[in-house]
């Protein structure tokens, strides 16, 4: 019994460590070490950097998809990033938060997947580069009936991937 327990710590544990070896969260572009206080520090060309420095979200306010100046500040770094490495494609994804219908919620993260992927097309990236999918309230990052974790869930993510059959 003793031993049954020890091989599932060490293989949770072996598990866990190559979850870290994959620091930013989409198995490329990781390049990087730590920096001051341990931070993880990427390169500018990587996706940990997009997502950490440039910024990979903006929020909405509840039952909208208009762009706030903040989530326009945030969509400029990420076209100017983008425009820089023509190597990269997007997949934008949609979010709300968990009040109304999944039906609602779906064509709400829908259309907040739109506004993003439309501004940064204005700014000059190819549609080509720039695809949507909505989660509408289906993959919350945060799970409470509160304010605190609703505005968290009203989100547009911006994830870089190296390309969309290219």
């Amino acid at each position: 019994m003793i031993y049954k327990k020890l091989v599932i710590a060490a293989a949770l544990s072996l598990t866990l460590a190559a979850c870290d070896n994959n620091a930013d969260g989409y198995g490329a572009g990781g390049a990087g070490g730590l920096g001051a206080g341990g931070s993880q520090v990427y390169d500018e060309n990587s996706i940990g950097y997009f997502n950490q420095t440039v910024g990979d979200r903006v929020w909405f306010a509840v039952d909208q998809s208009n762009l706030s100046q903040e989530a326009i500040a945030i969509l400029d770094k990420q076209a100017d990033w983008l425009l820089q490495r023509p190597q990269y494609s997007i997949l934008v994804e949609g979010h709300a938060d968990e009040q109304g219908t999944r039906e609602y919620n779906l064509a709400l993260g829908a259309r907040r997947a739109a506004s993003v992927q439309n501004y940064l097309v204005s700014r000059g990236l190819s549609d080509a580069r720039v695809k949507t999918i909505t989660y509408g309230k289906e993959r919350p990052i945060e799970i409470c009936s509160d304010e605190a974790c609703w505005s968290k869930n009203r989100r547009a993510v911006t994830v870089v991937a190296g390309g969309f059959g290219a």
